[in-house]
């Protein structure tokens, strides 16, 4: 039976015409599936539903997804991300990702501290993330507070000043004073949800091509299921960023509001609302 299958032209281009006709002719896609997003069953002769492949550096996995959680694309992960979230579909009971021309990977494993950022951050610092839920305009919005464990100094540069800030607003971010109203989406940048995990932030890859890691957890970083949902309903993410020692880790989301909000008014909080990617 065919399915309701949405192909974007970047898959087709990487799986070719004869597959992804297969696909939608019902040859080889599921009919059940469980959402590599947000990991709720999925139906694909009764609802739209996208082909997400995820593309390691030796192979590639087709995982599937509600139409309305992500849509078609291509996501570039390292082999050992996409080992590890294939692990994690088959913890959870989900039916595999498919195999797709290569070897089957796996997807990813993130950590809440991660490796340092591409052209970002210097071997000394580590950055720190922590995810939490944020209240602006009445409405709870997901996010993620981005904090180095160091001051980043400017690639190429010596010296003790700390240029984090500088550099991401370079790339886009905005500098805030108040959690007011939420960001600006800053278009080619995105968080990778992996079965329901959180597993890095992606940015434009500098020299062309698909987006590449700037953050990316070592081990998969759990979030909460209203975390979760809120992703799933706006389709984005809430990224803040801060200079060292200006949030902390702070235990519960009342205190790491005030701990923003205390960042902003000092001038020292950059944030962007990123899409949501996932498998």
């Amino acid at each position: 039976m065919p399915r309701m299958l949405d192909v974007s032209d970047e898959v087709r281009a990487e799986i070719g015409d004869e597959e992804a006709a297969r696909l939608l002719a019902g040859e080889s896609a599921p009919g059940s599936y469980d959402c590599t997003s947000c990991r709720t069953p999925g139906d694909s002769e009764q609802e739209r539903t996208s082909t997400v492949l995820f593309i390691g550096d030796e192979t590639a996995v087709l995982a599937f997804a509600h139409a309305t959680c992500l849509p078609s694309q291509v996501v570039q992960v390292t082999e050992e991300q996409l080992q590890g979230a294939v692990r994690s579909i088959g913890a959870v009971g989900g039916e595999p990702p498919q195999q797709v021309q290569q070897p089957v990977p796996q997807p990813y494993q993130p950590q809440q501290q991660a490796q340092q950022p591409s052209n970002l951050v210097p071997e000394q610092a580590v950055l720190g993330v922590t995810s939490g839920l944020v209240l602006i305009q009445n409405e709870l919005h997901p996010a993620l507070v981005v904090e180095p464990t160091a001051p980043v100094a400017r690639p190429g540069t010596l010296g003790s000043g700390d240029d984090f800030l500088p550099l991401l607003i370079e790339q886009g971010f905005m500098p805030m004073t108040e959690l007011a109203a939420v960001p600006p989406v800053l278009h080619g940048w995105s968080v990778l949800l992996a079965a329901g995990q959180l597993h890095a932030v992606l940015q434009p890859n500098p020299n062309g091509g698909r987006p590449v890691a700037w953050w990316q957890a070592h081990q998969p970083l759990q979030v909460t299921d209203g975390w979760r949902a809120a992703a799933n309903k706006h389709q984005q993410v809430l990224m803040f960023a801060a200079p060292v020692g200006s949030v902390g880790r702070q235990p519960r989301e009342d205190l790491m509001r005030d701990a923003l909000d205390k960042a902003a008014v000092n001038g020292k909080l950059v944030s962007a609302a990123l899409p949501l990617a996932g498998i």
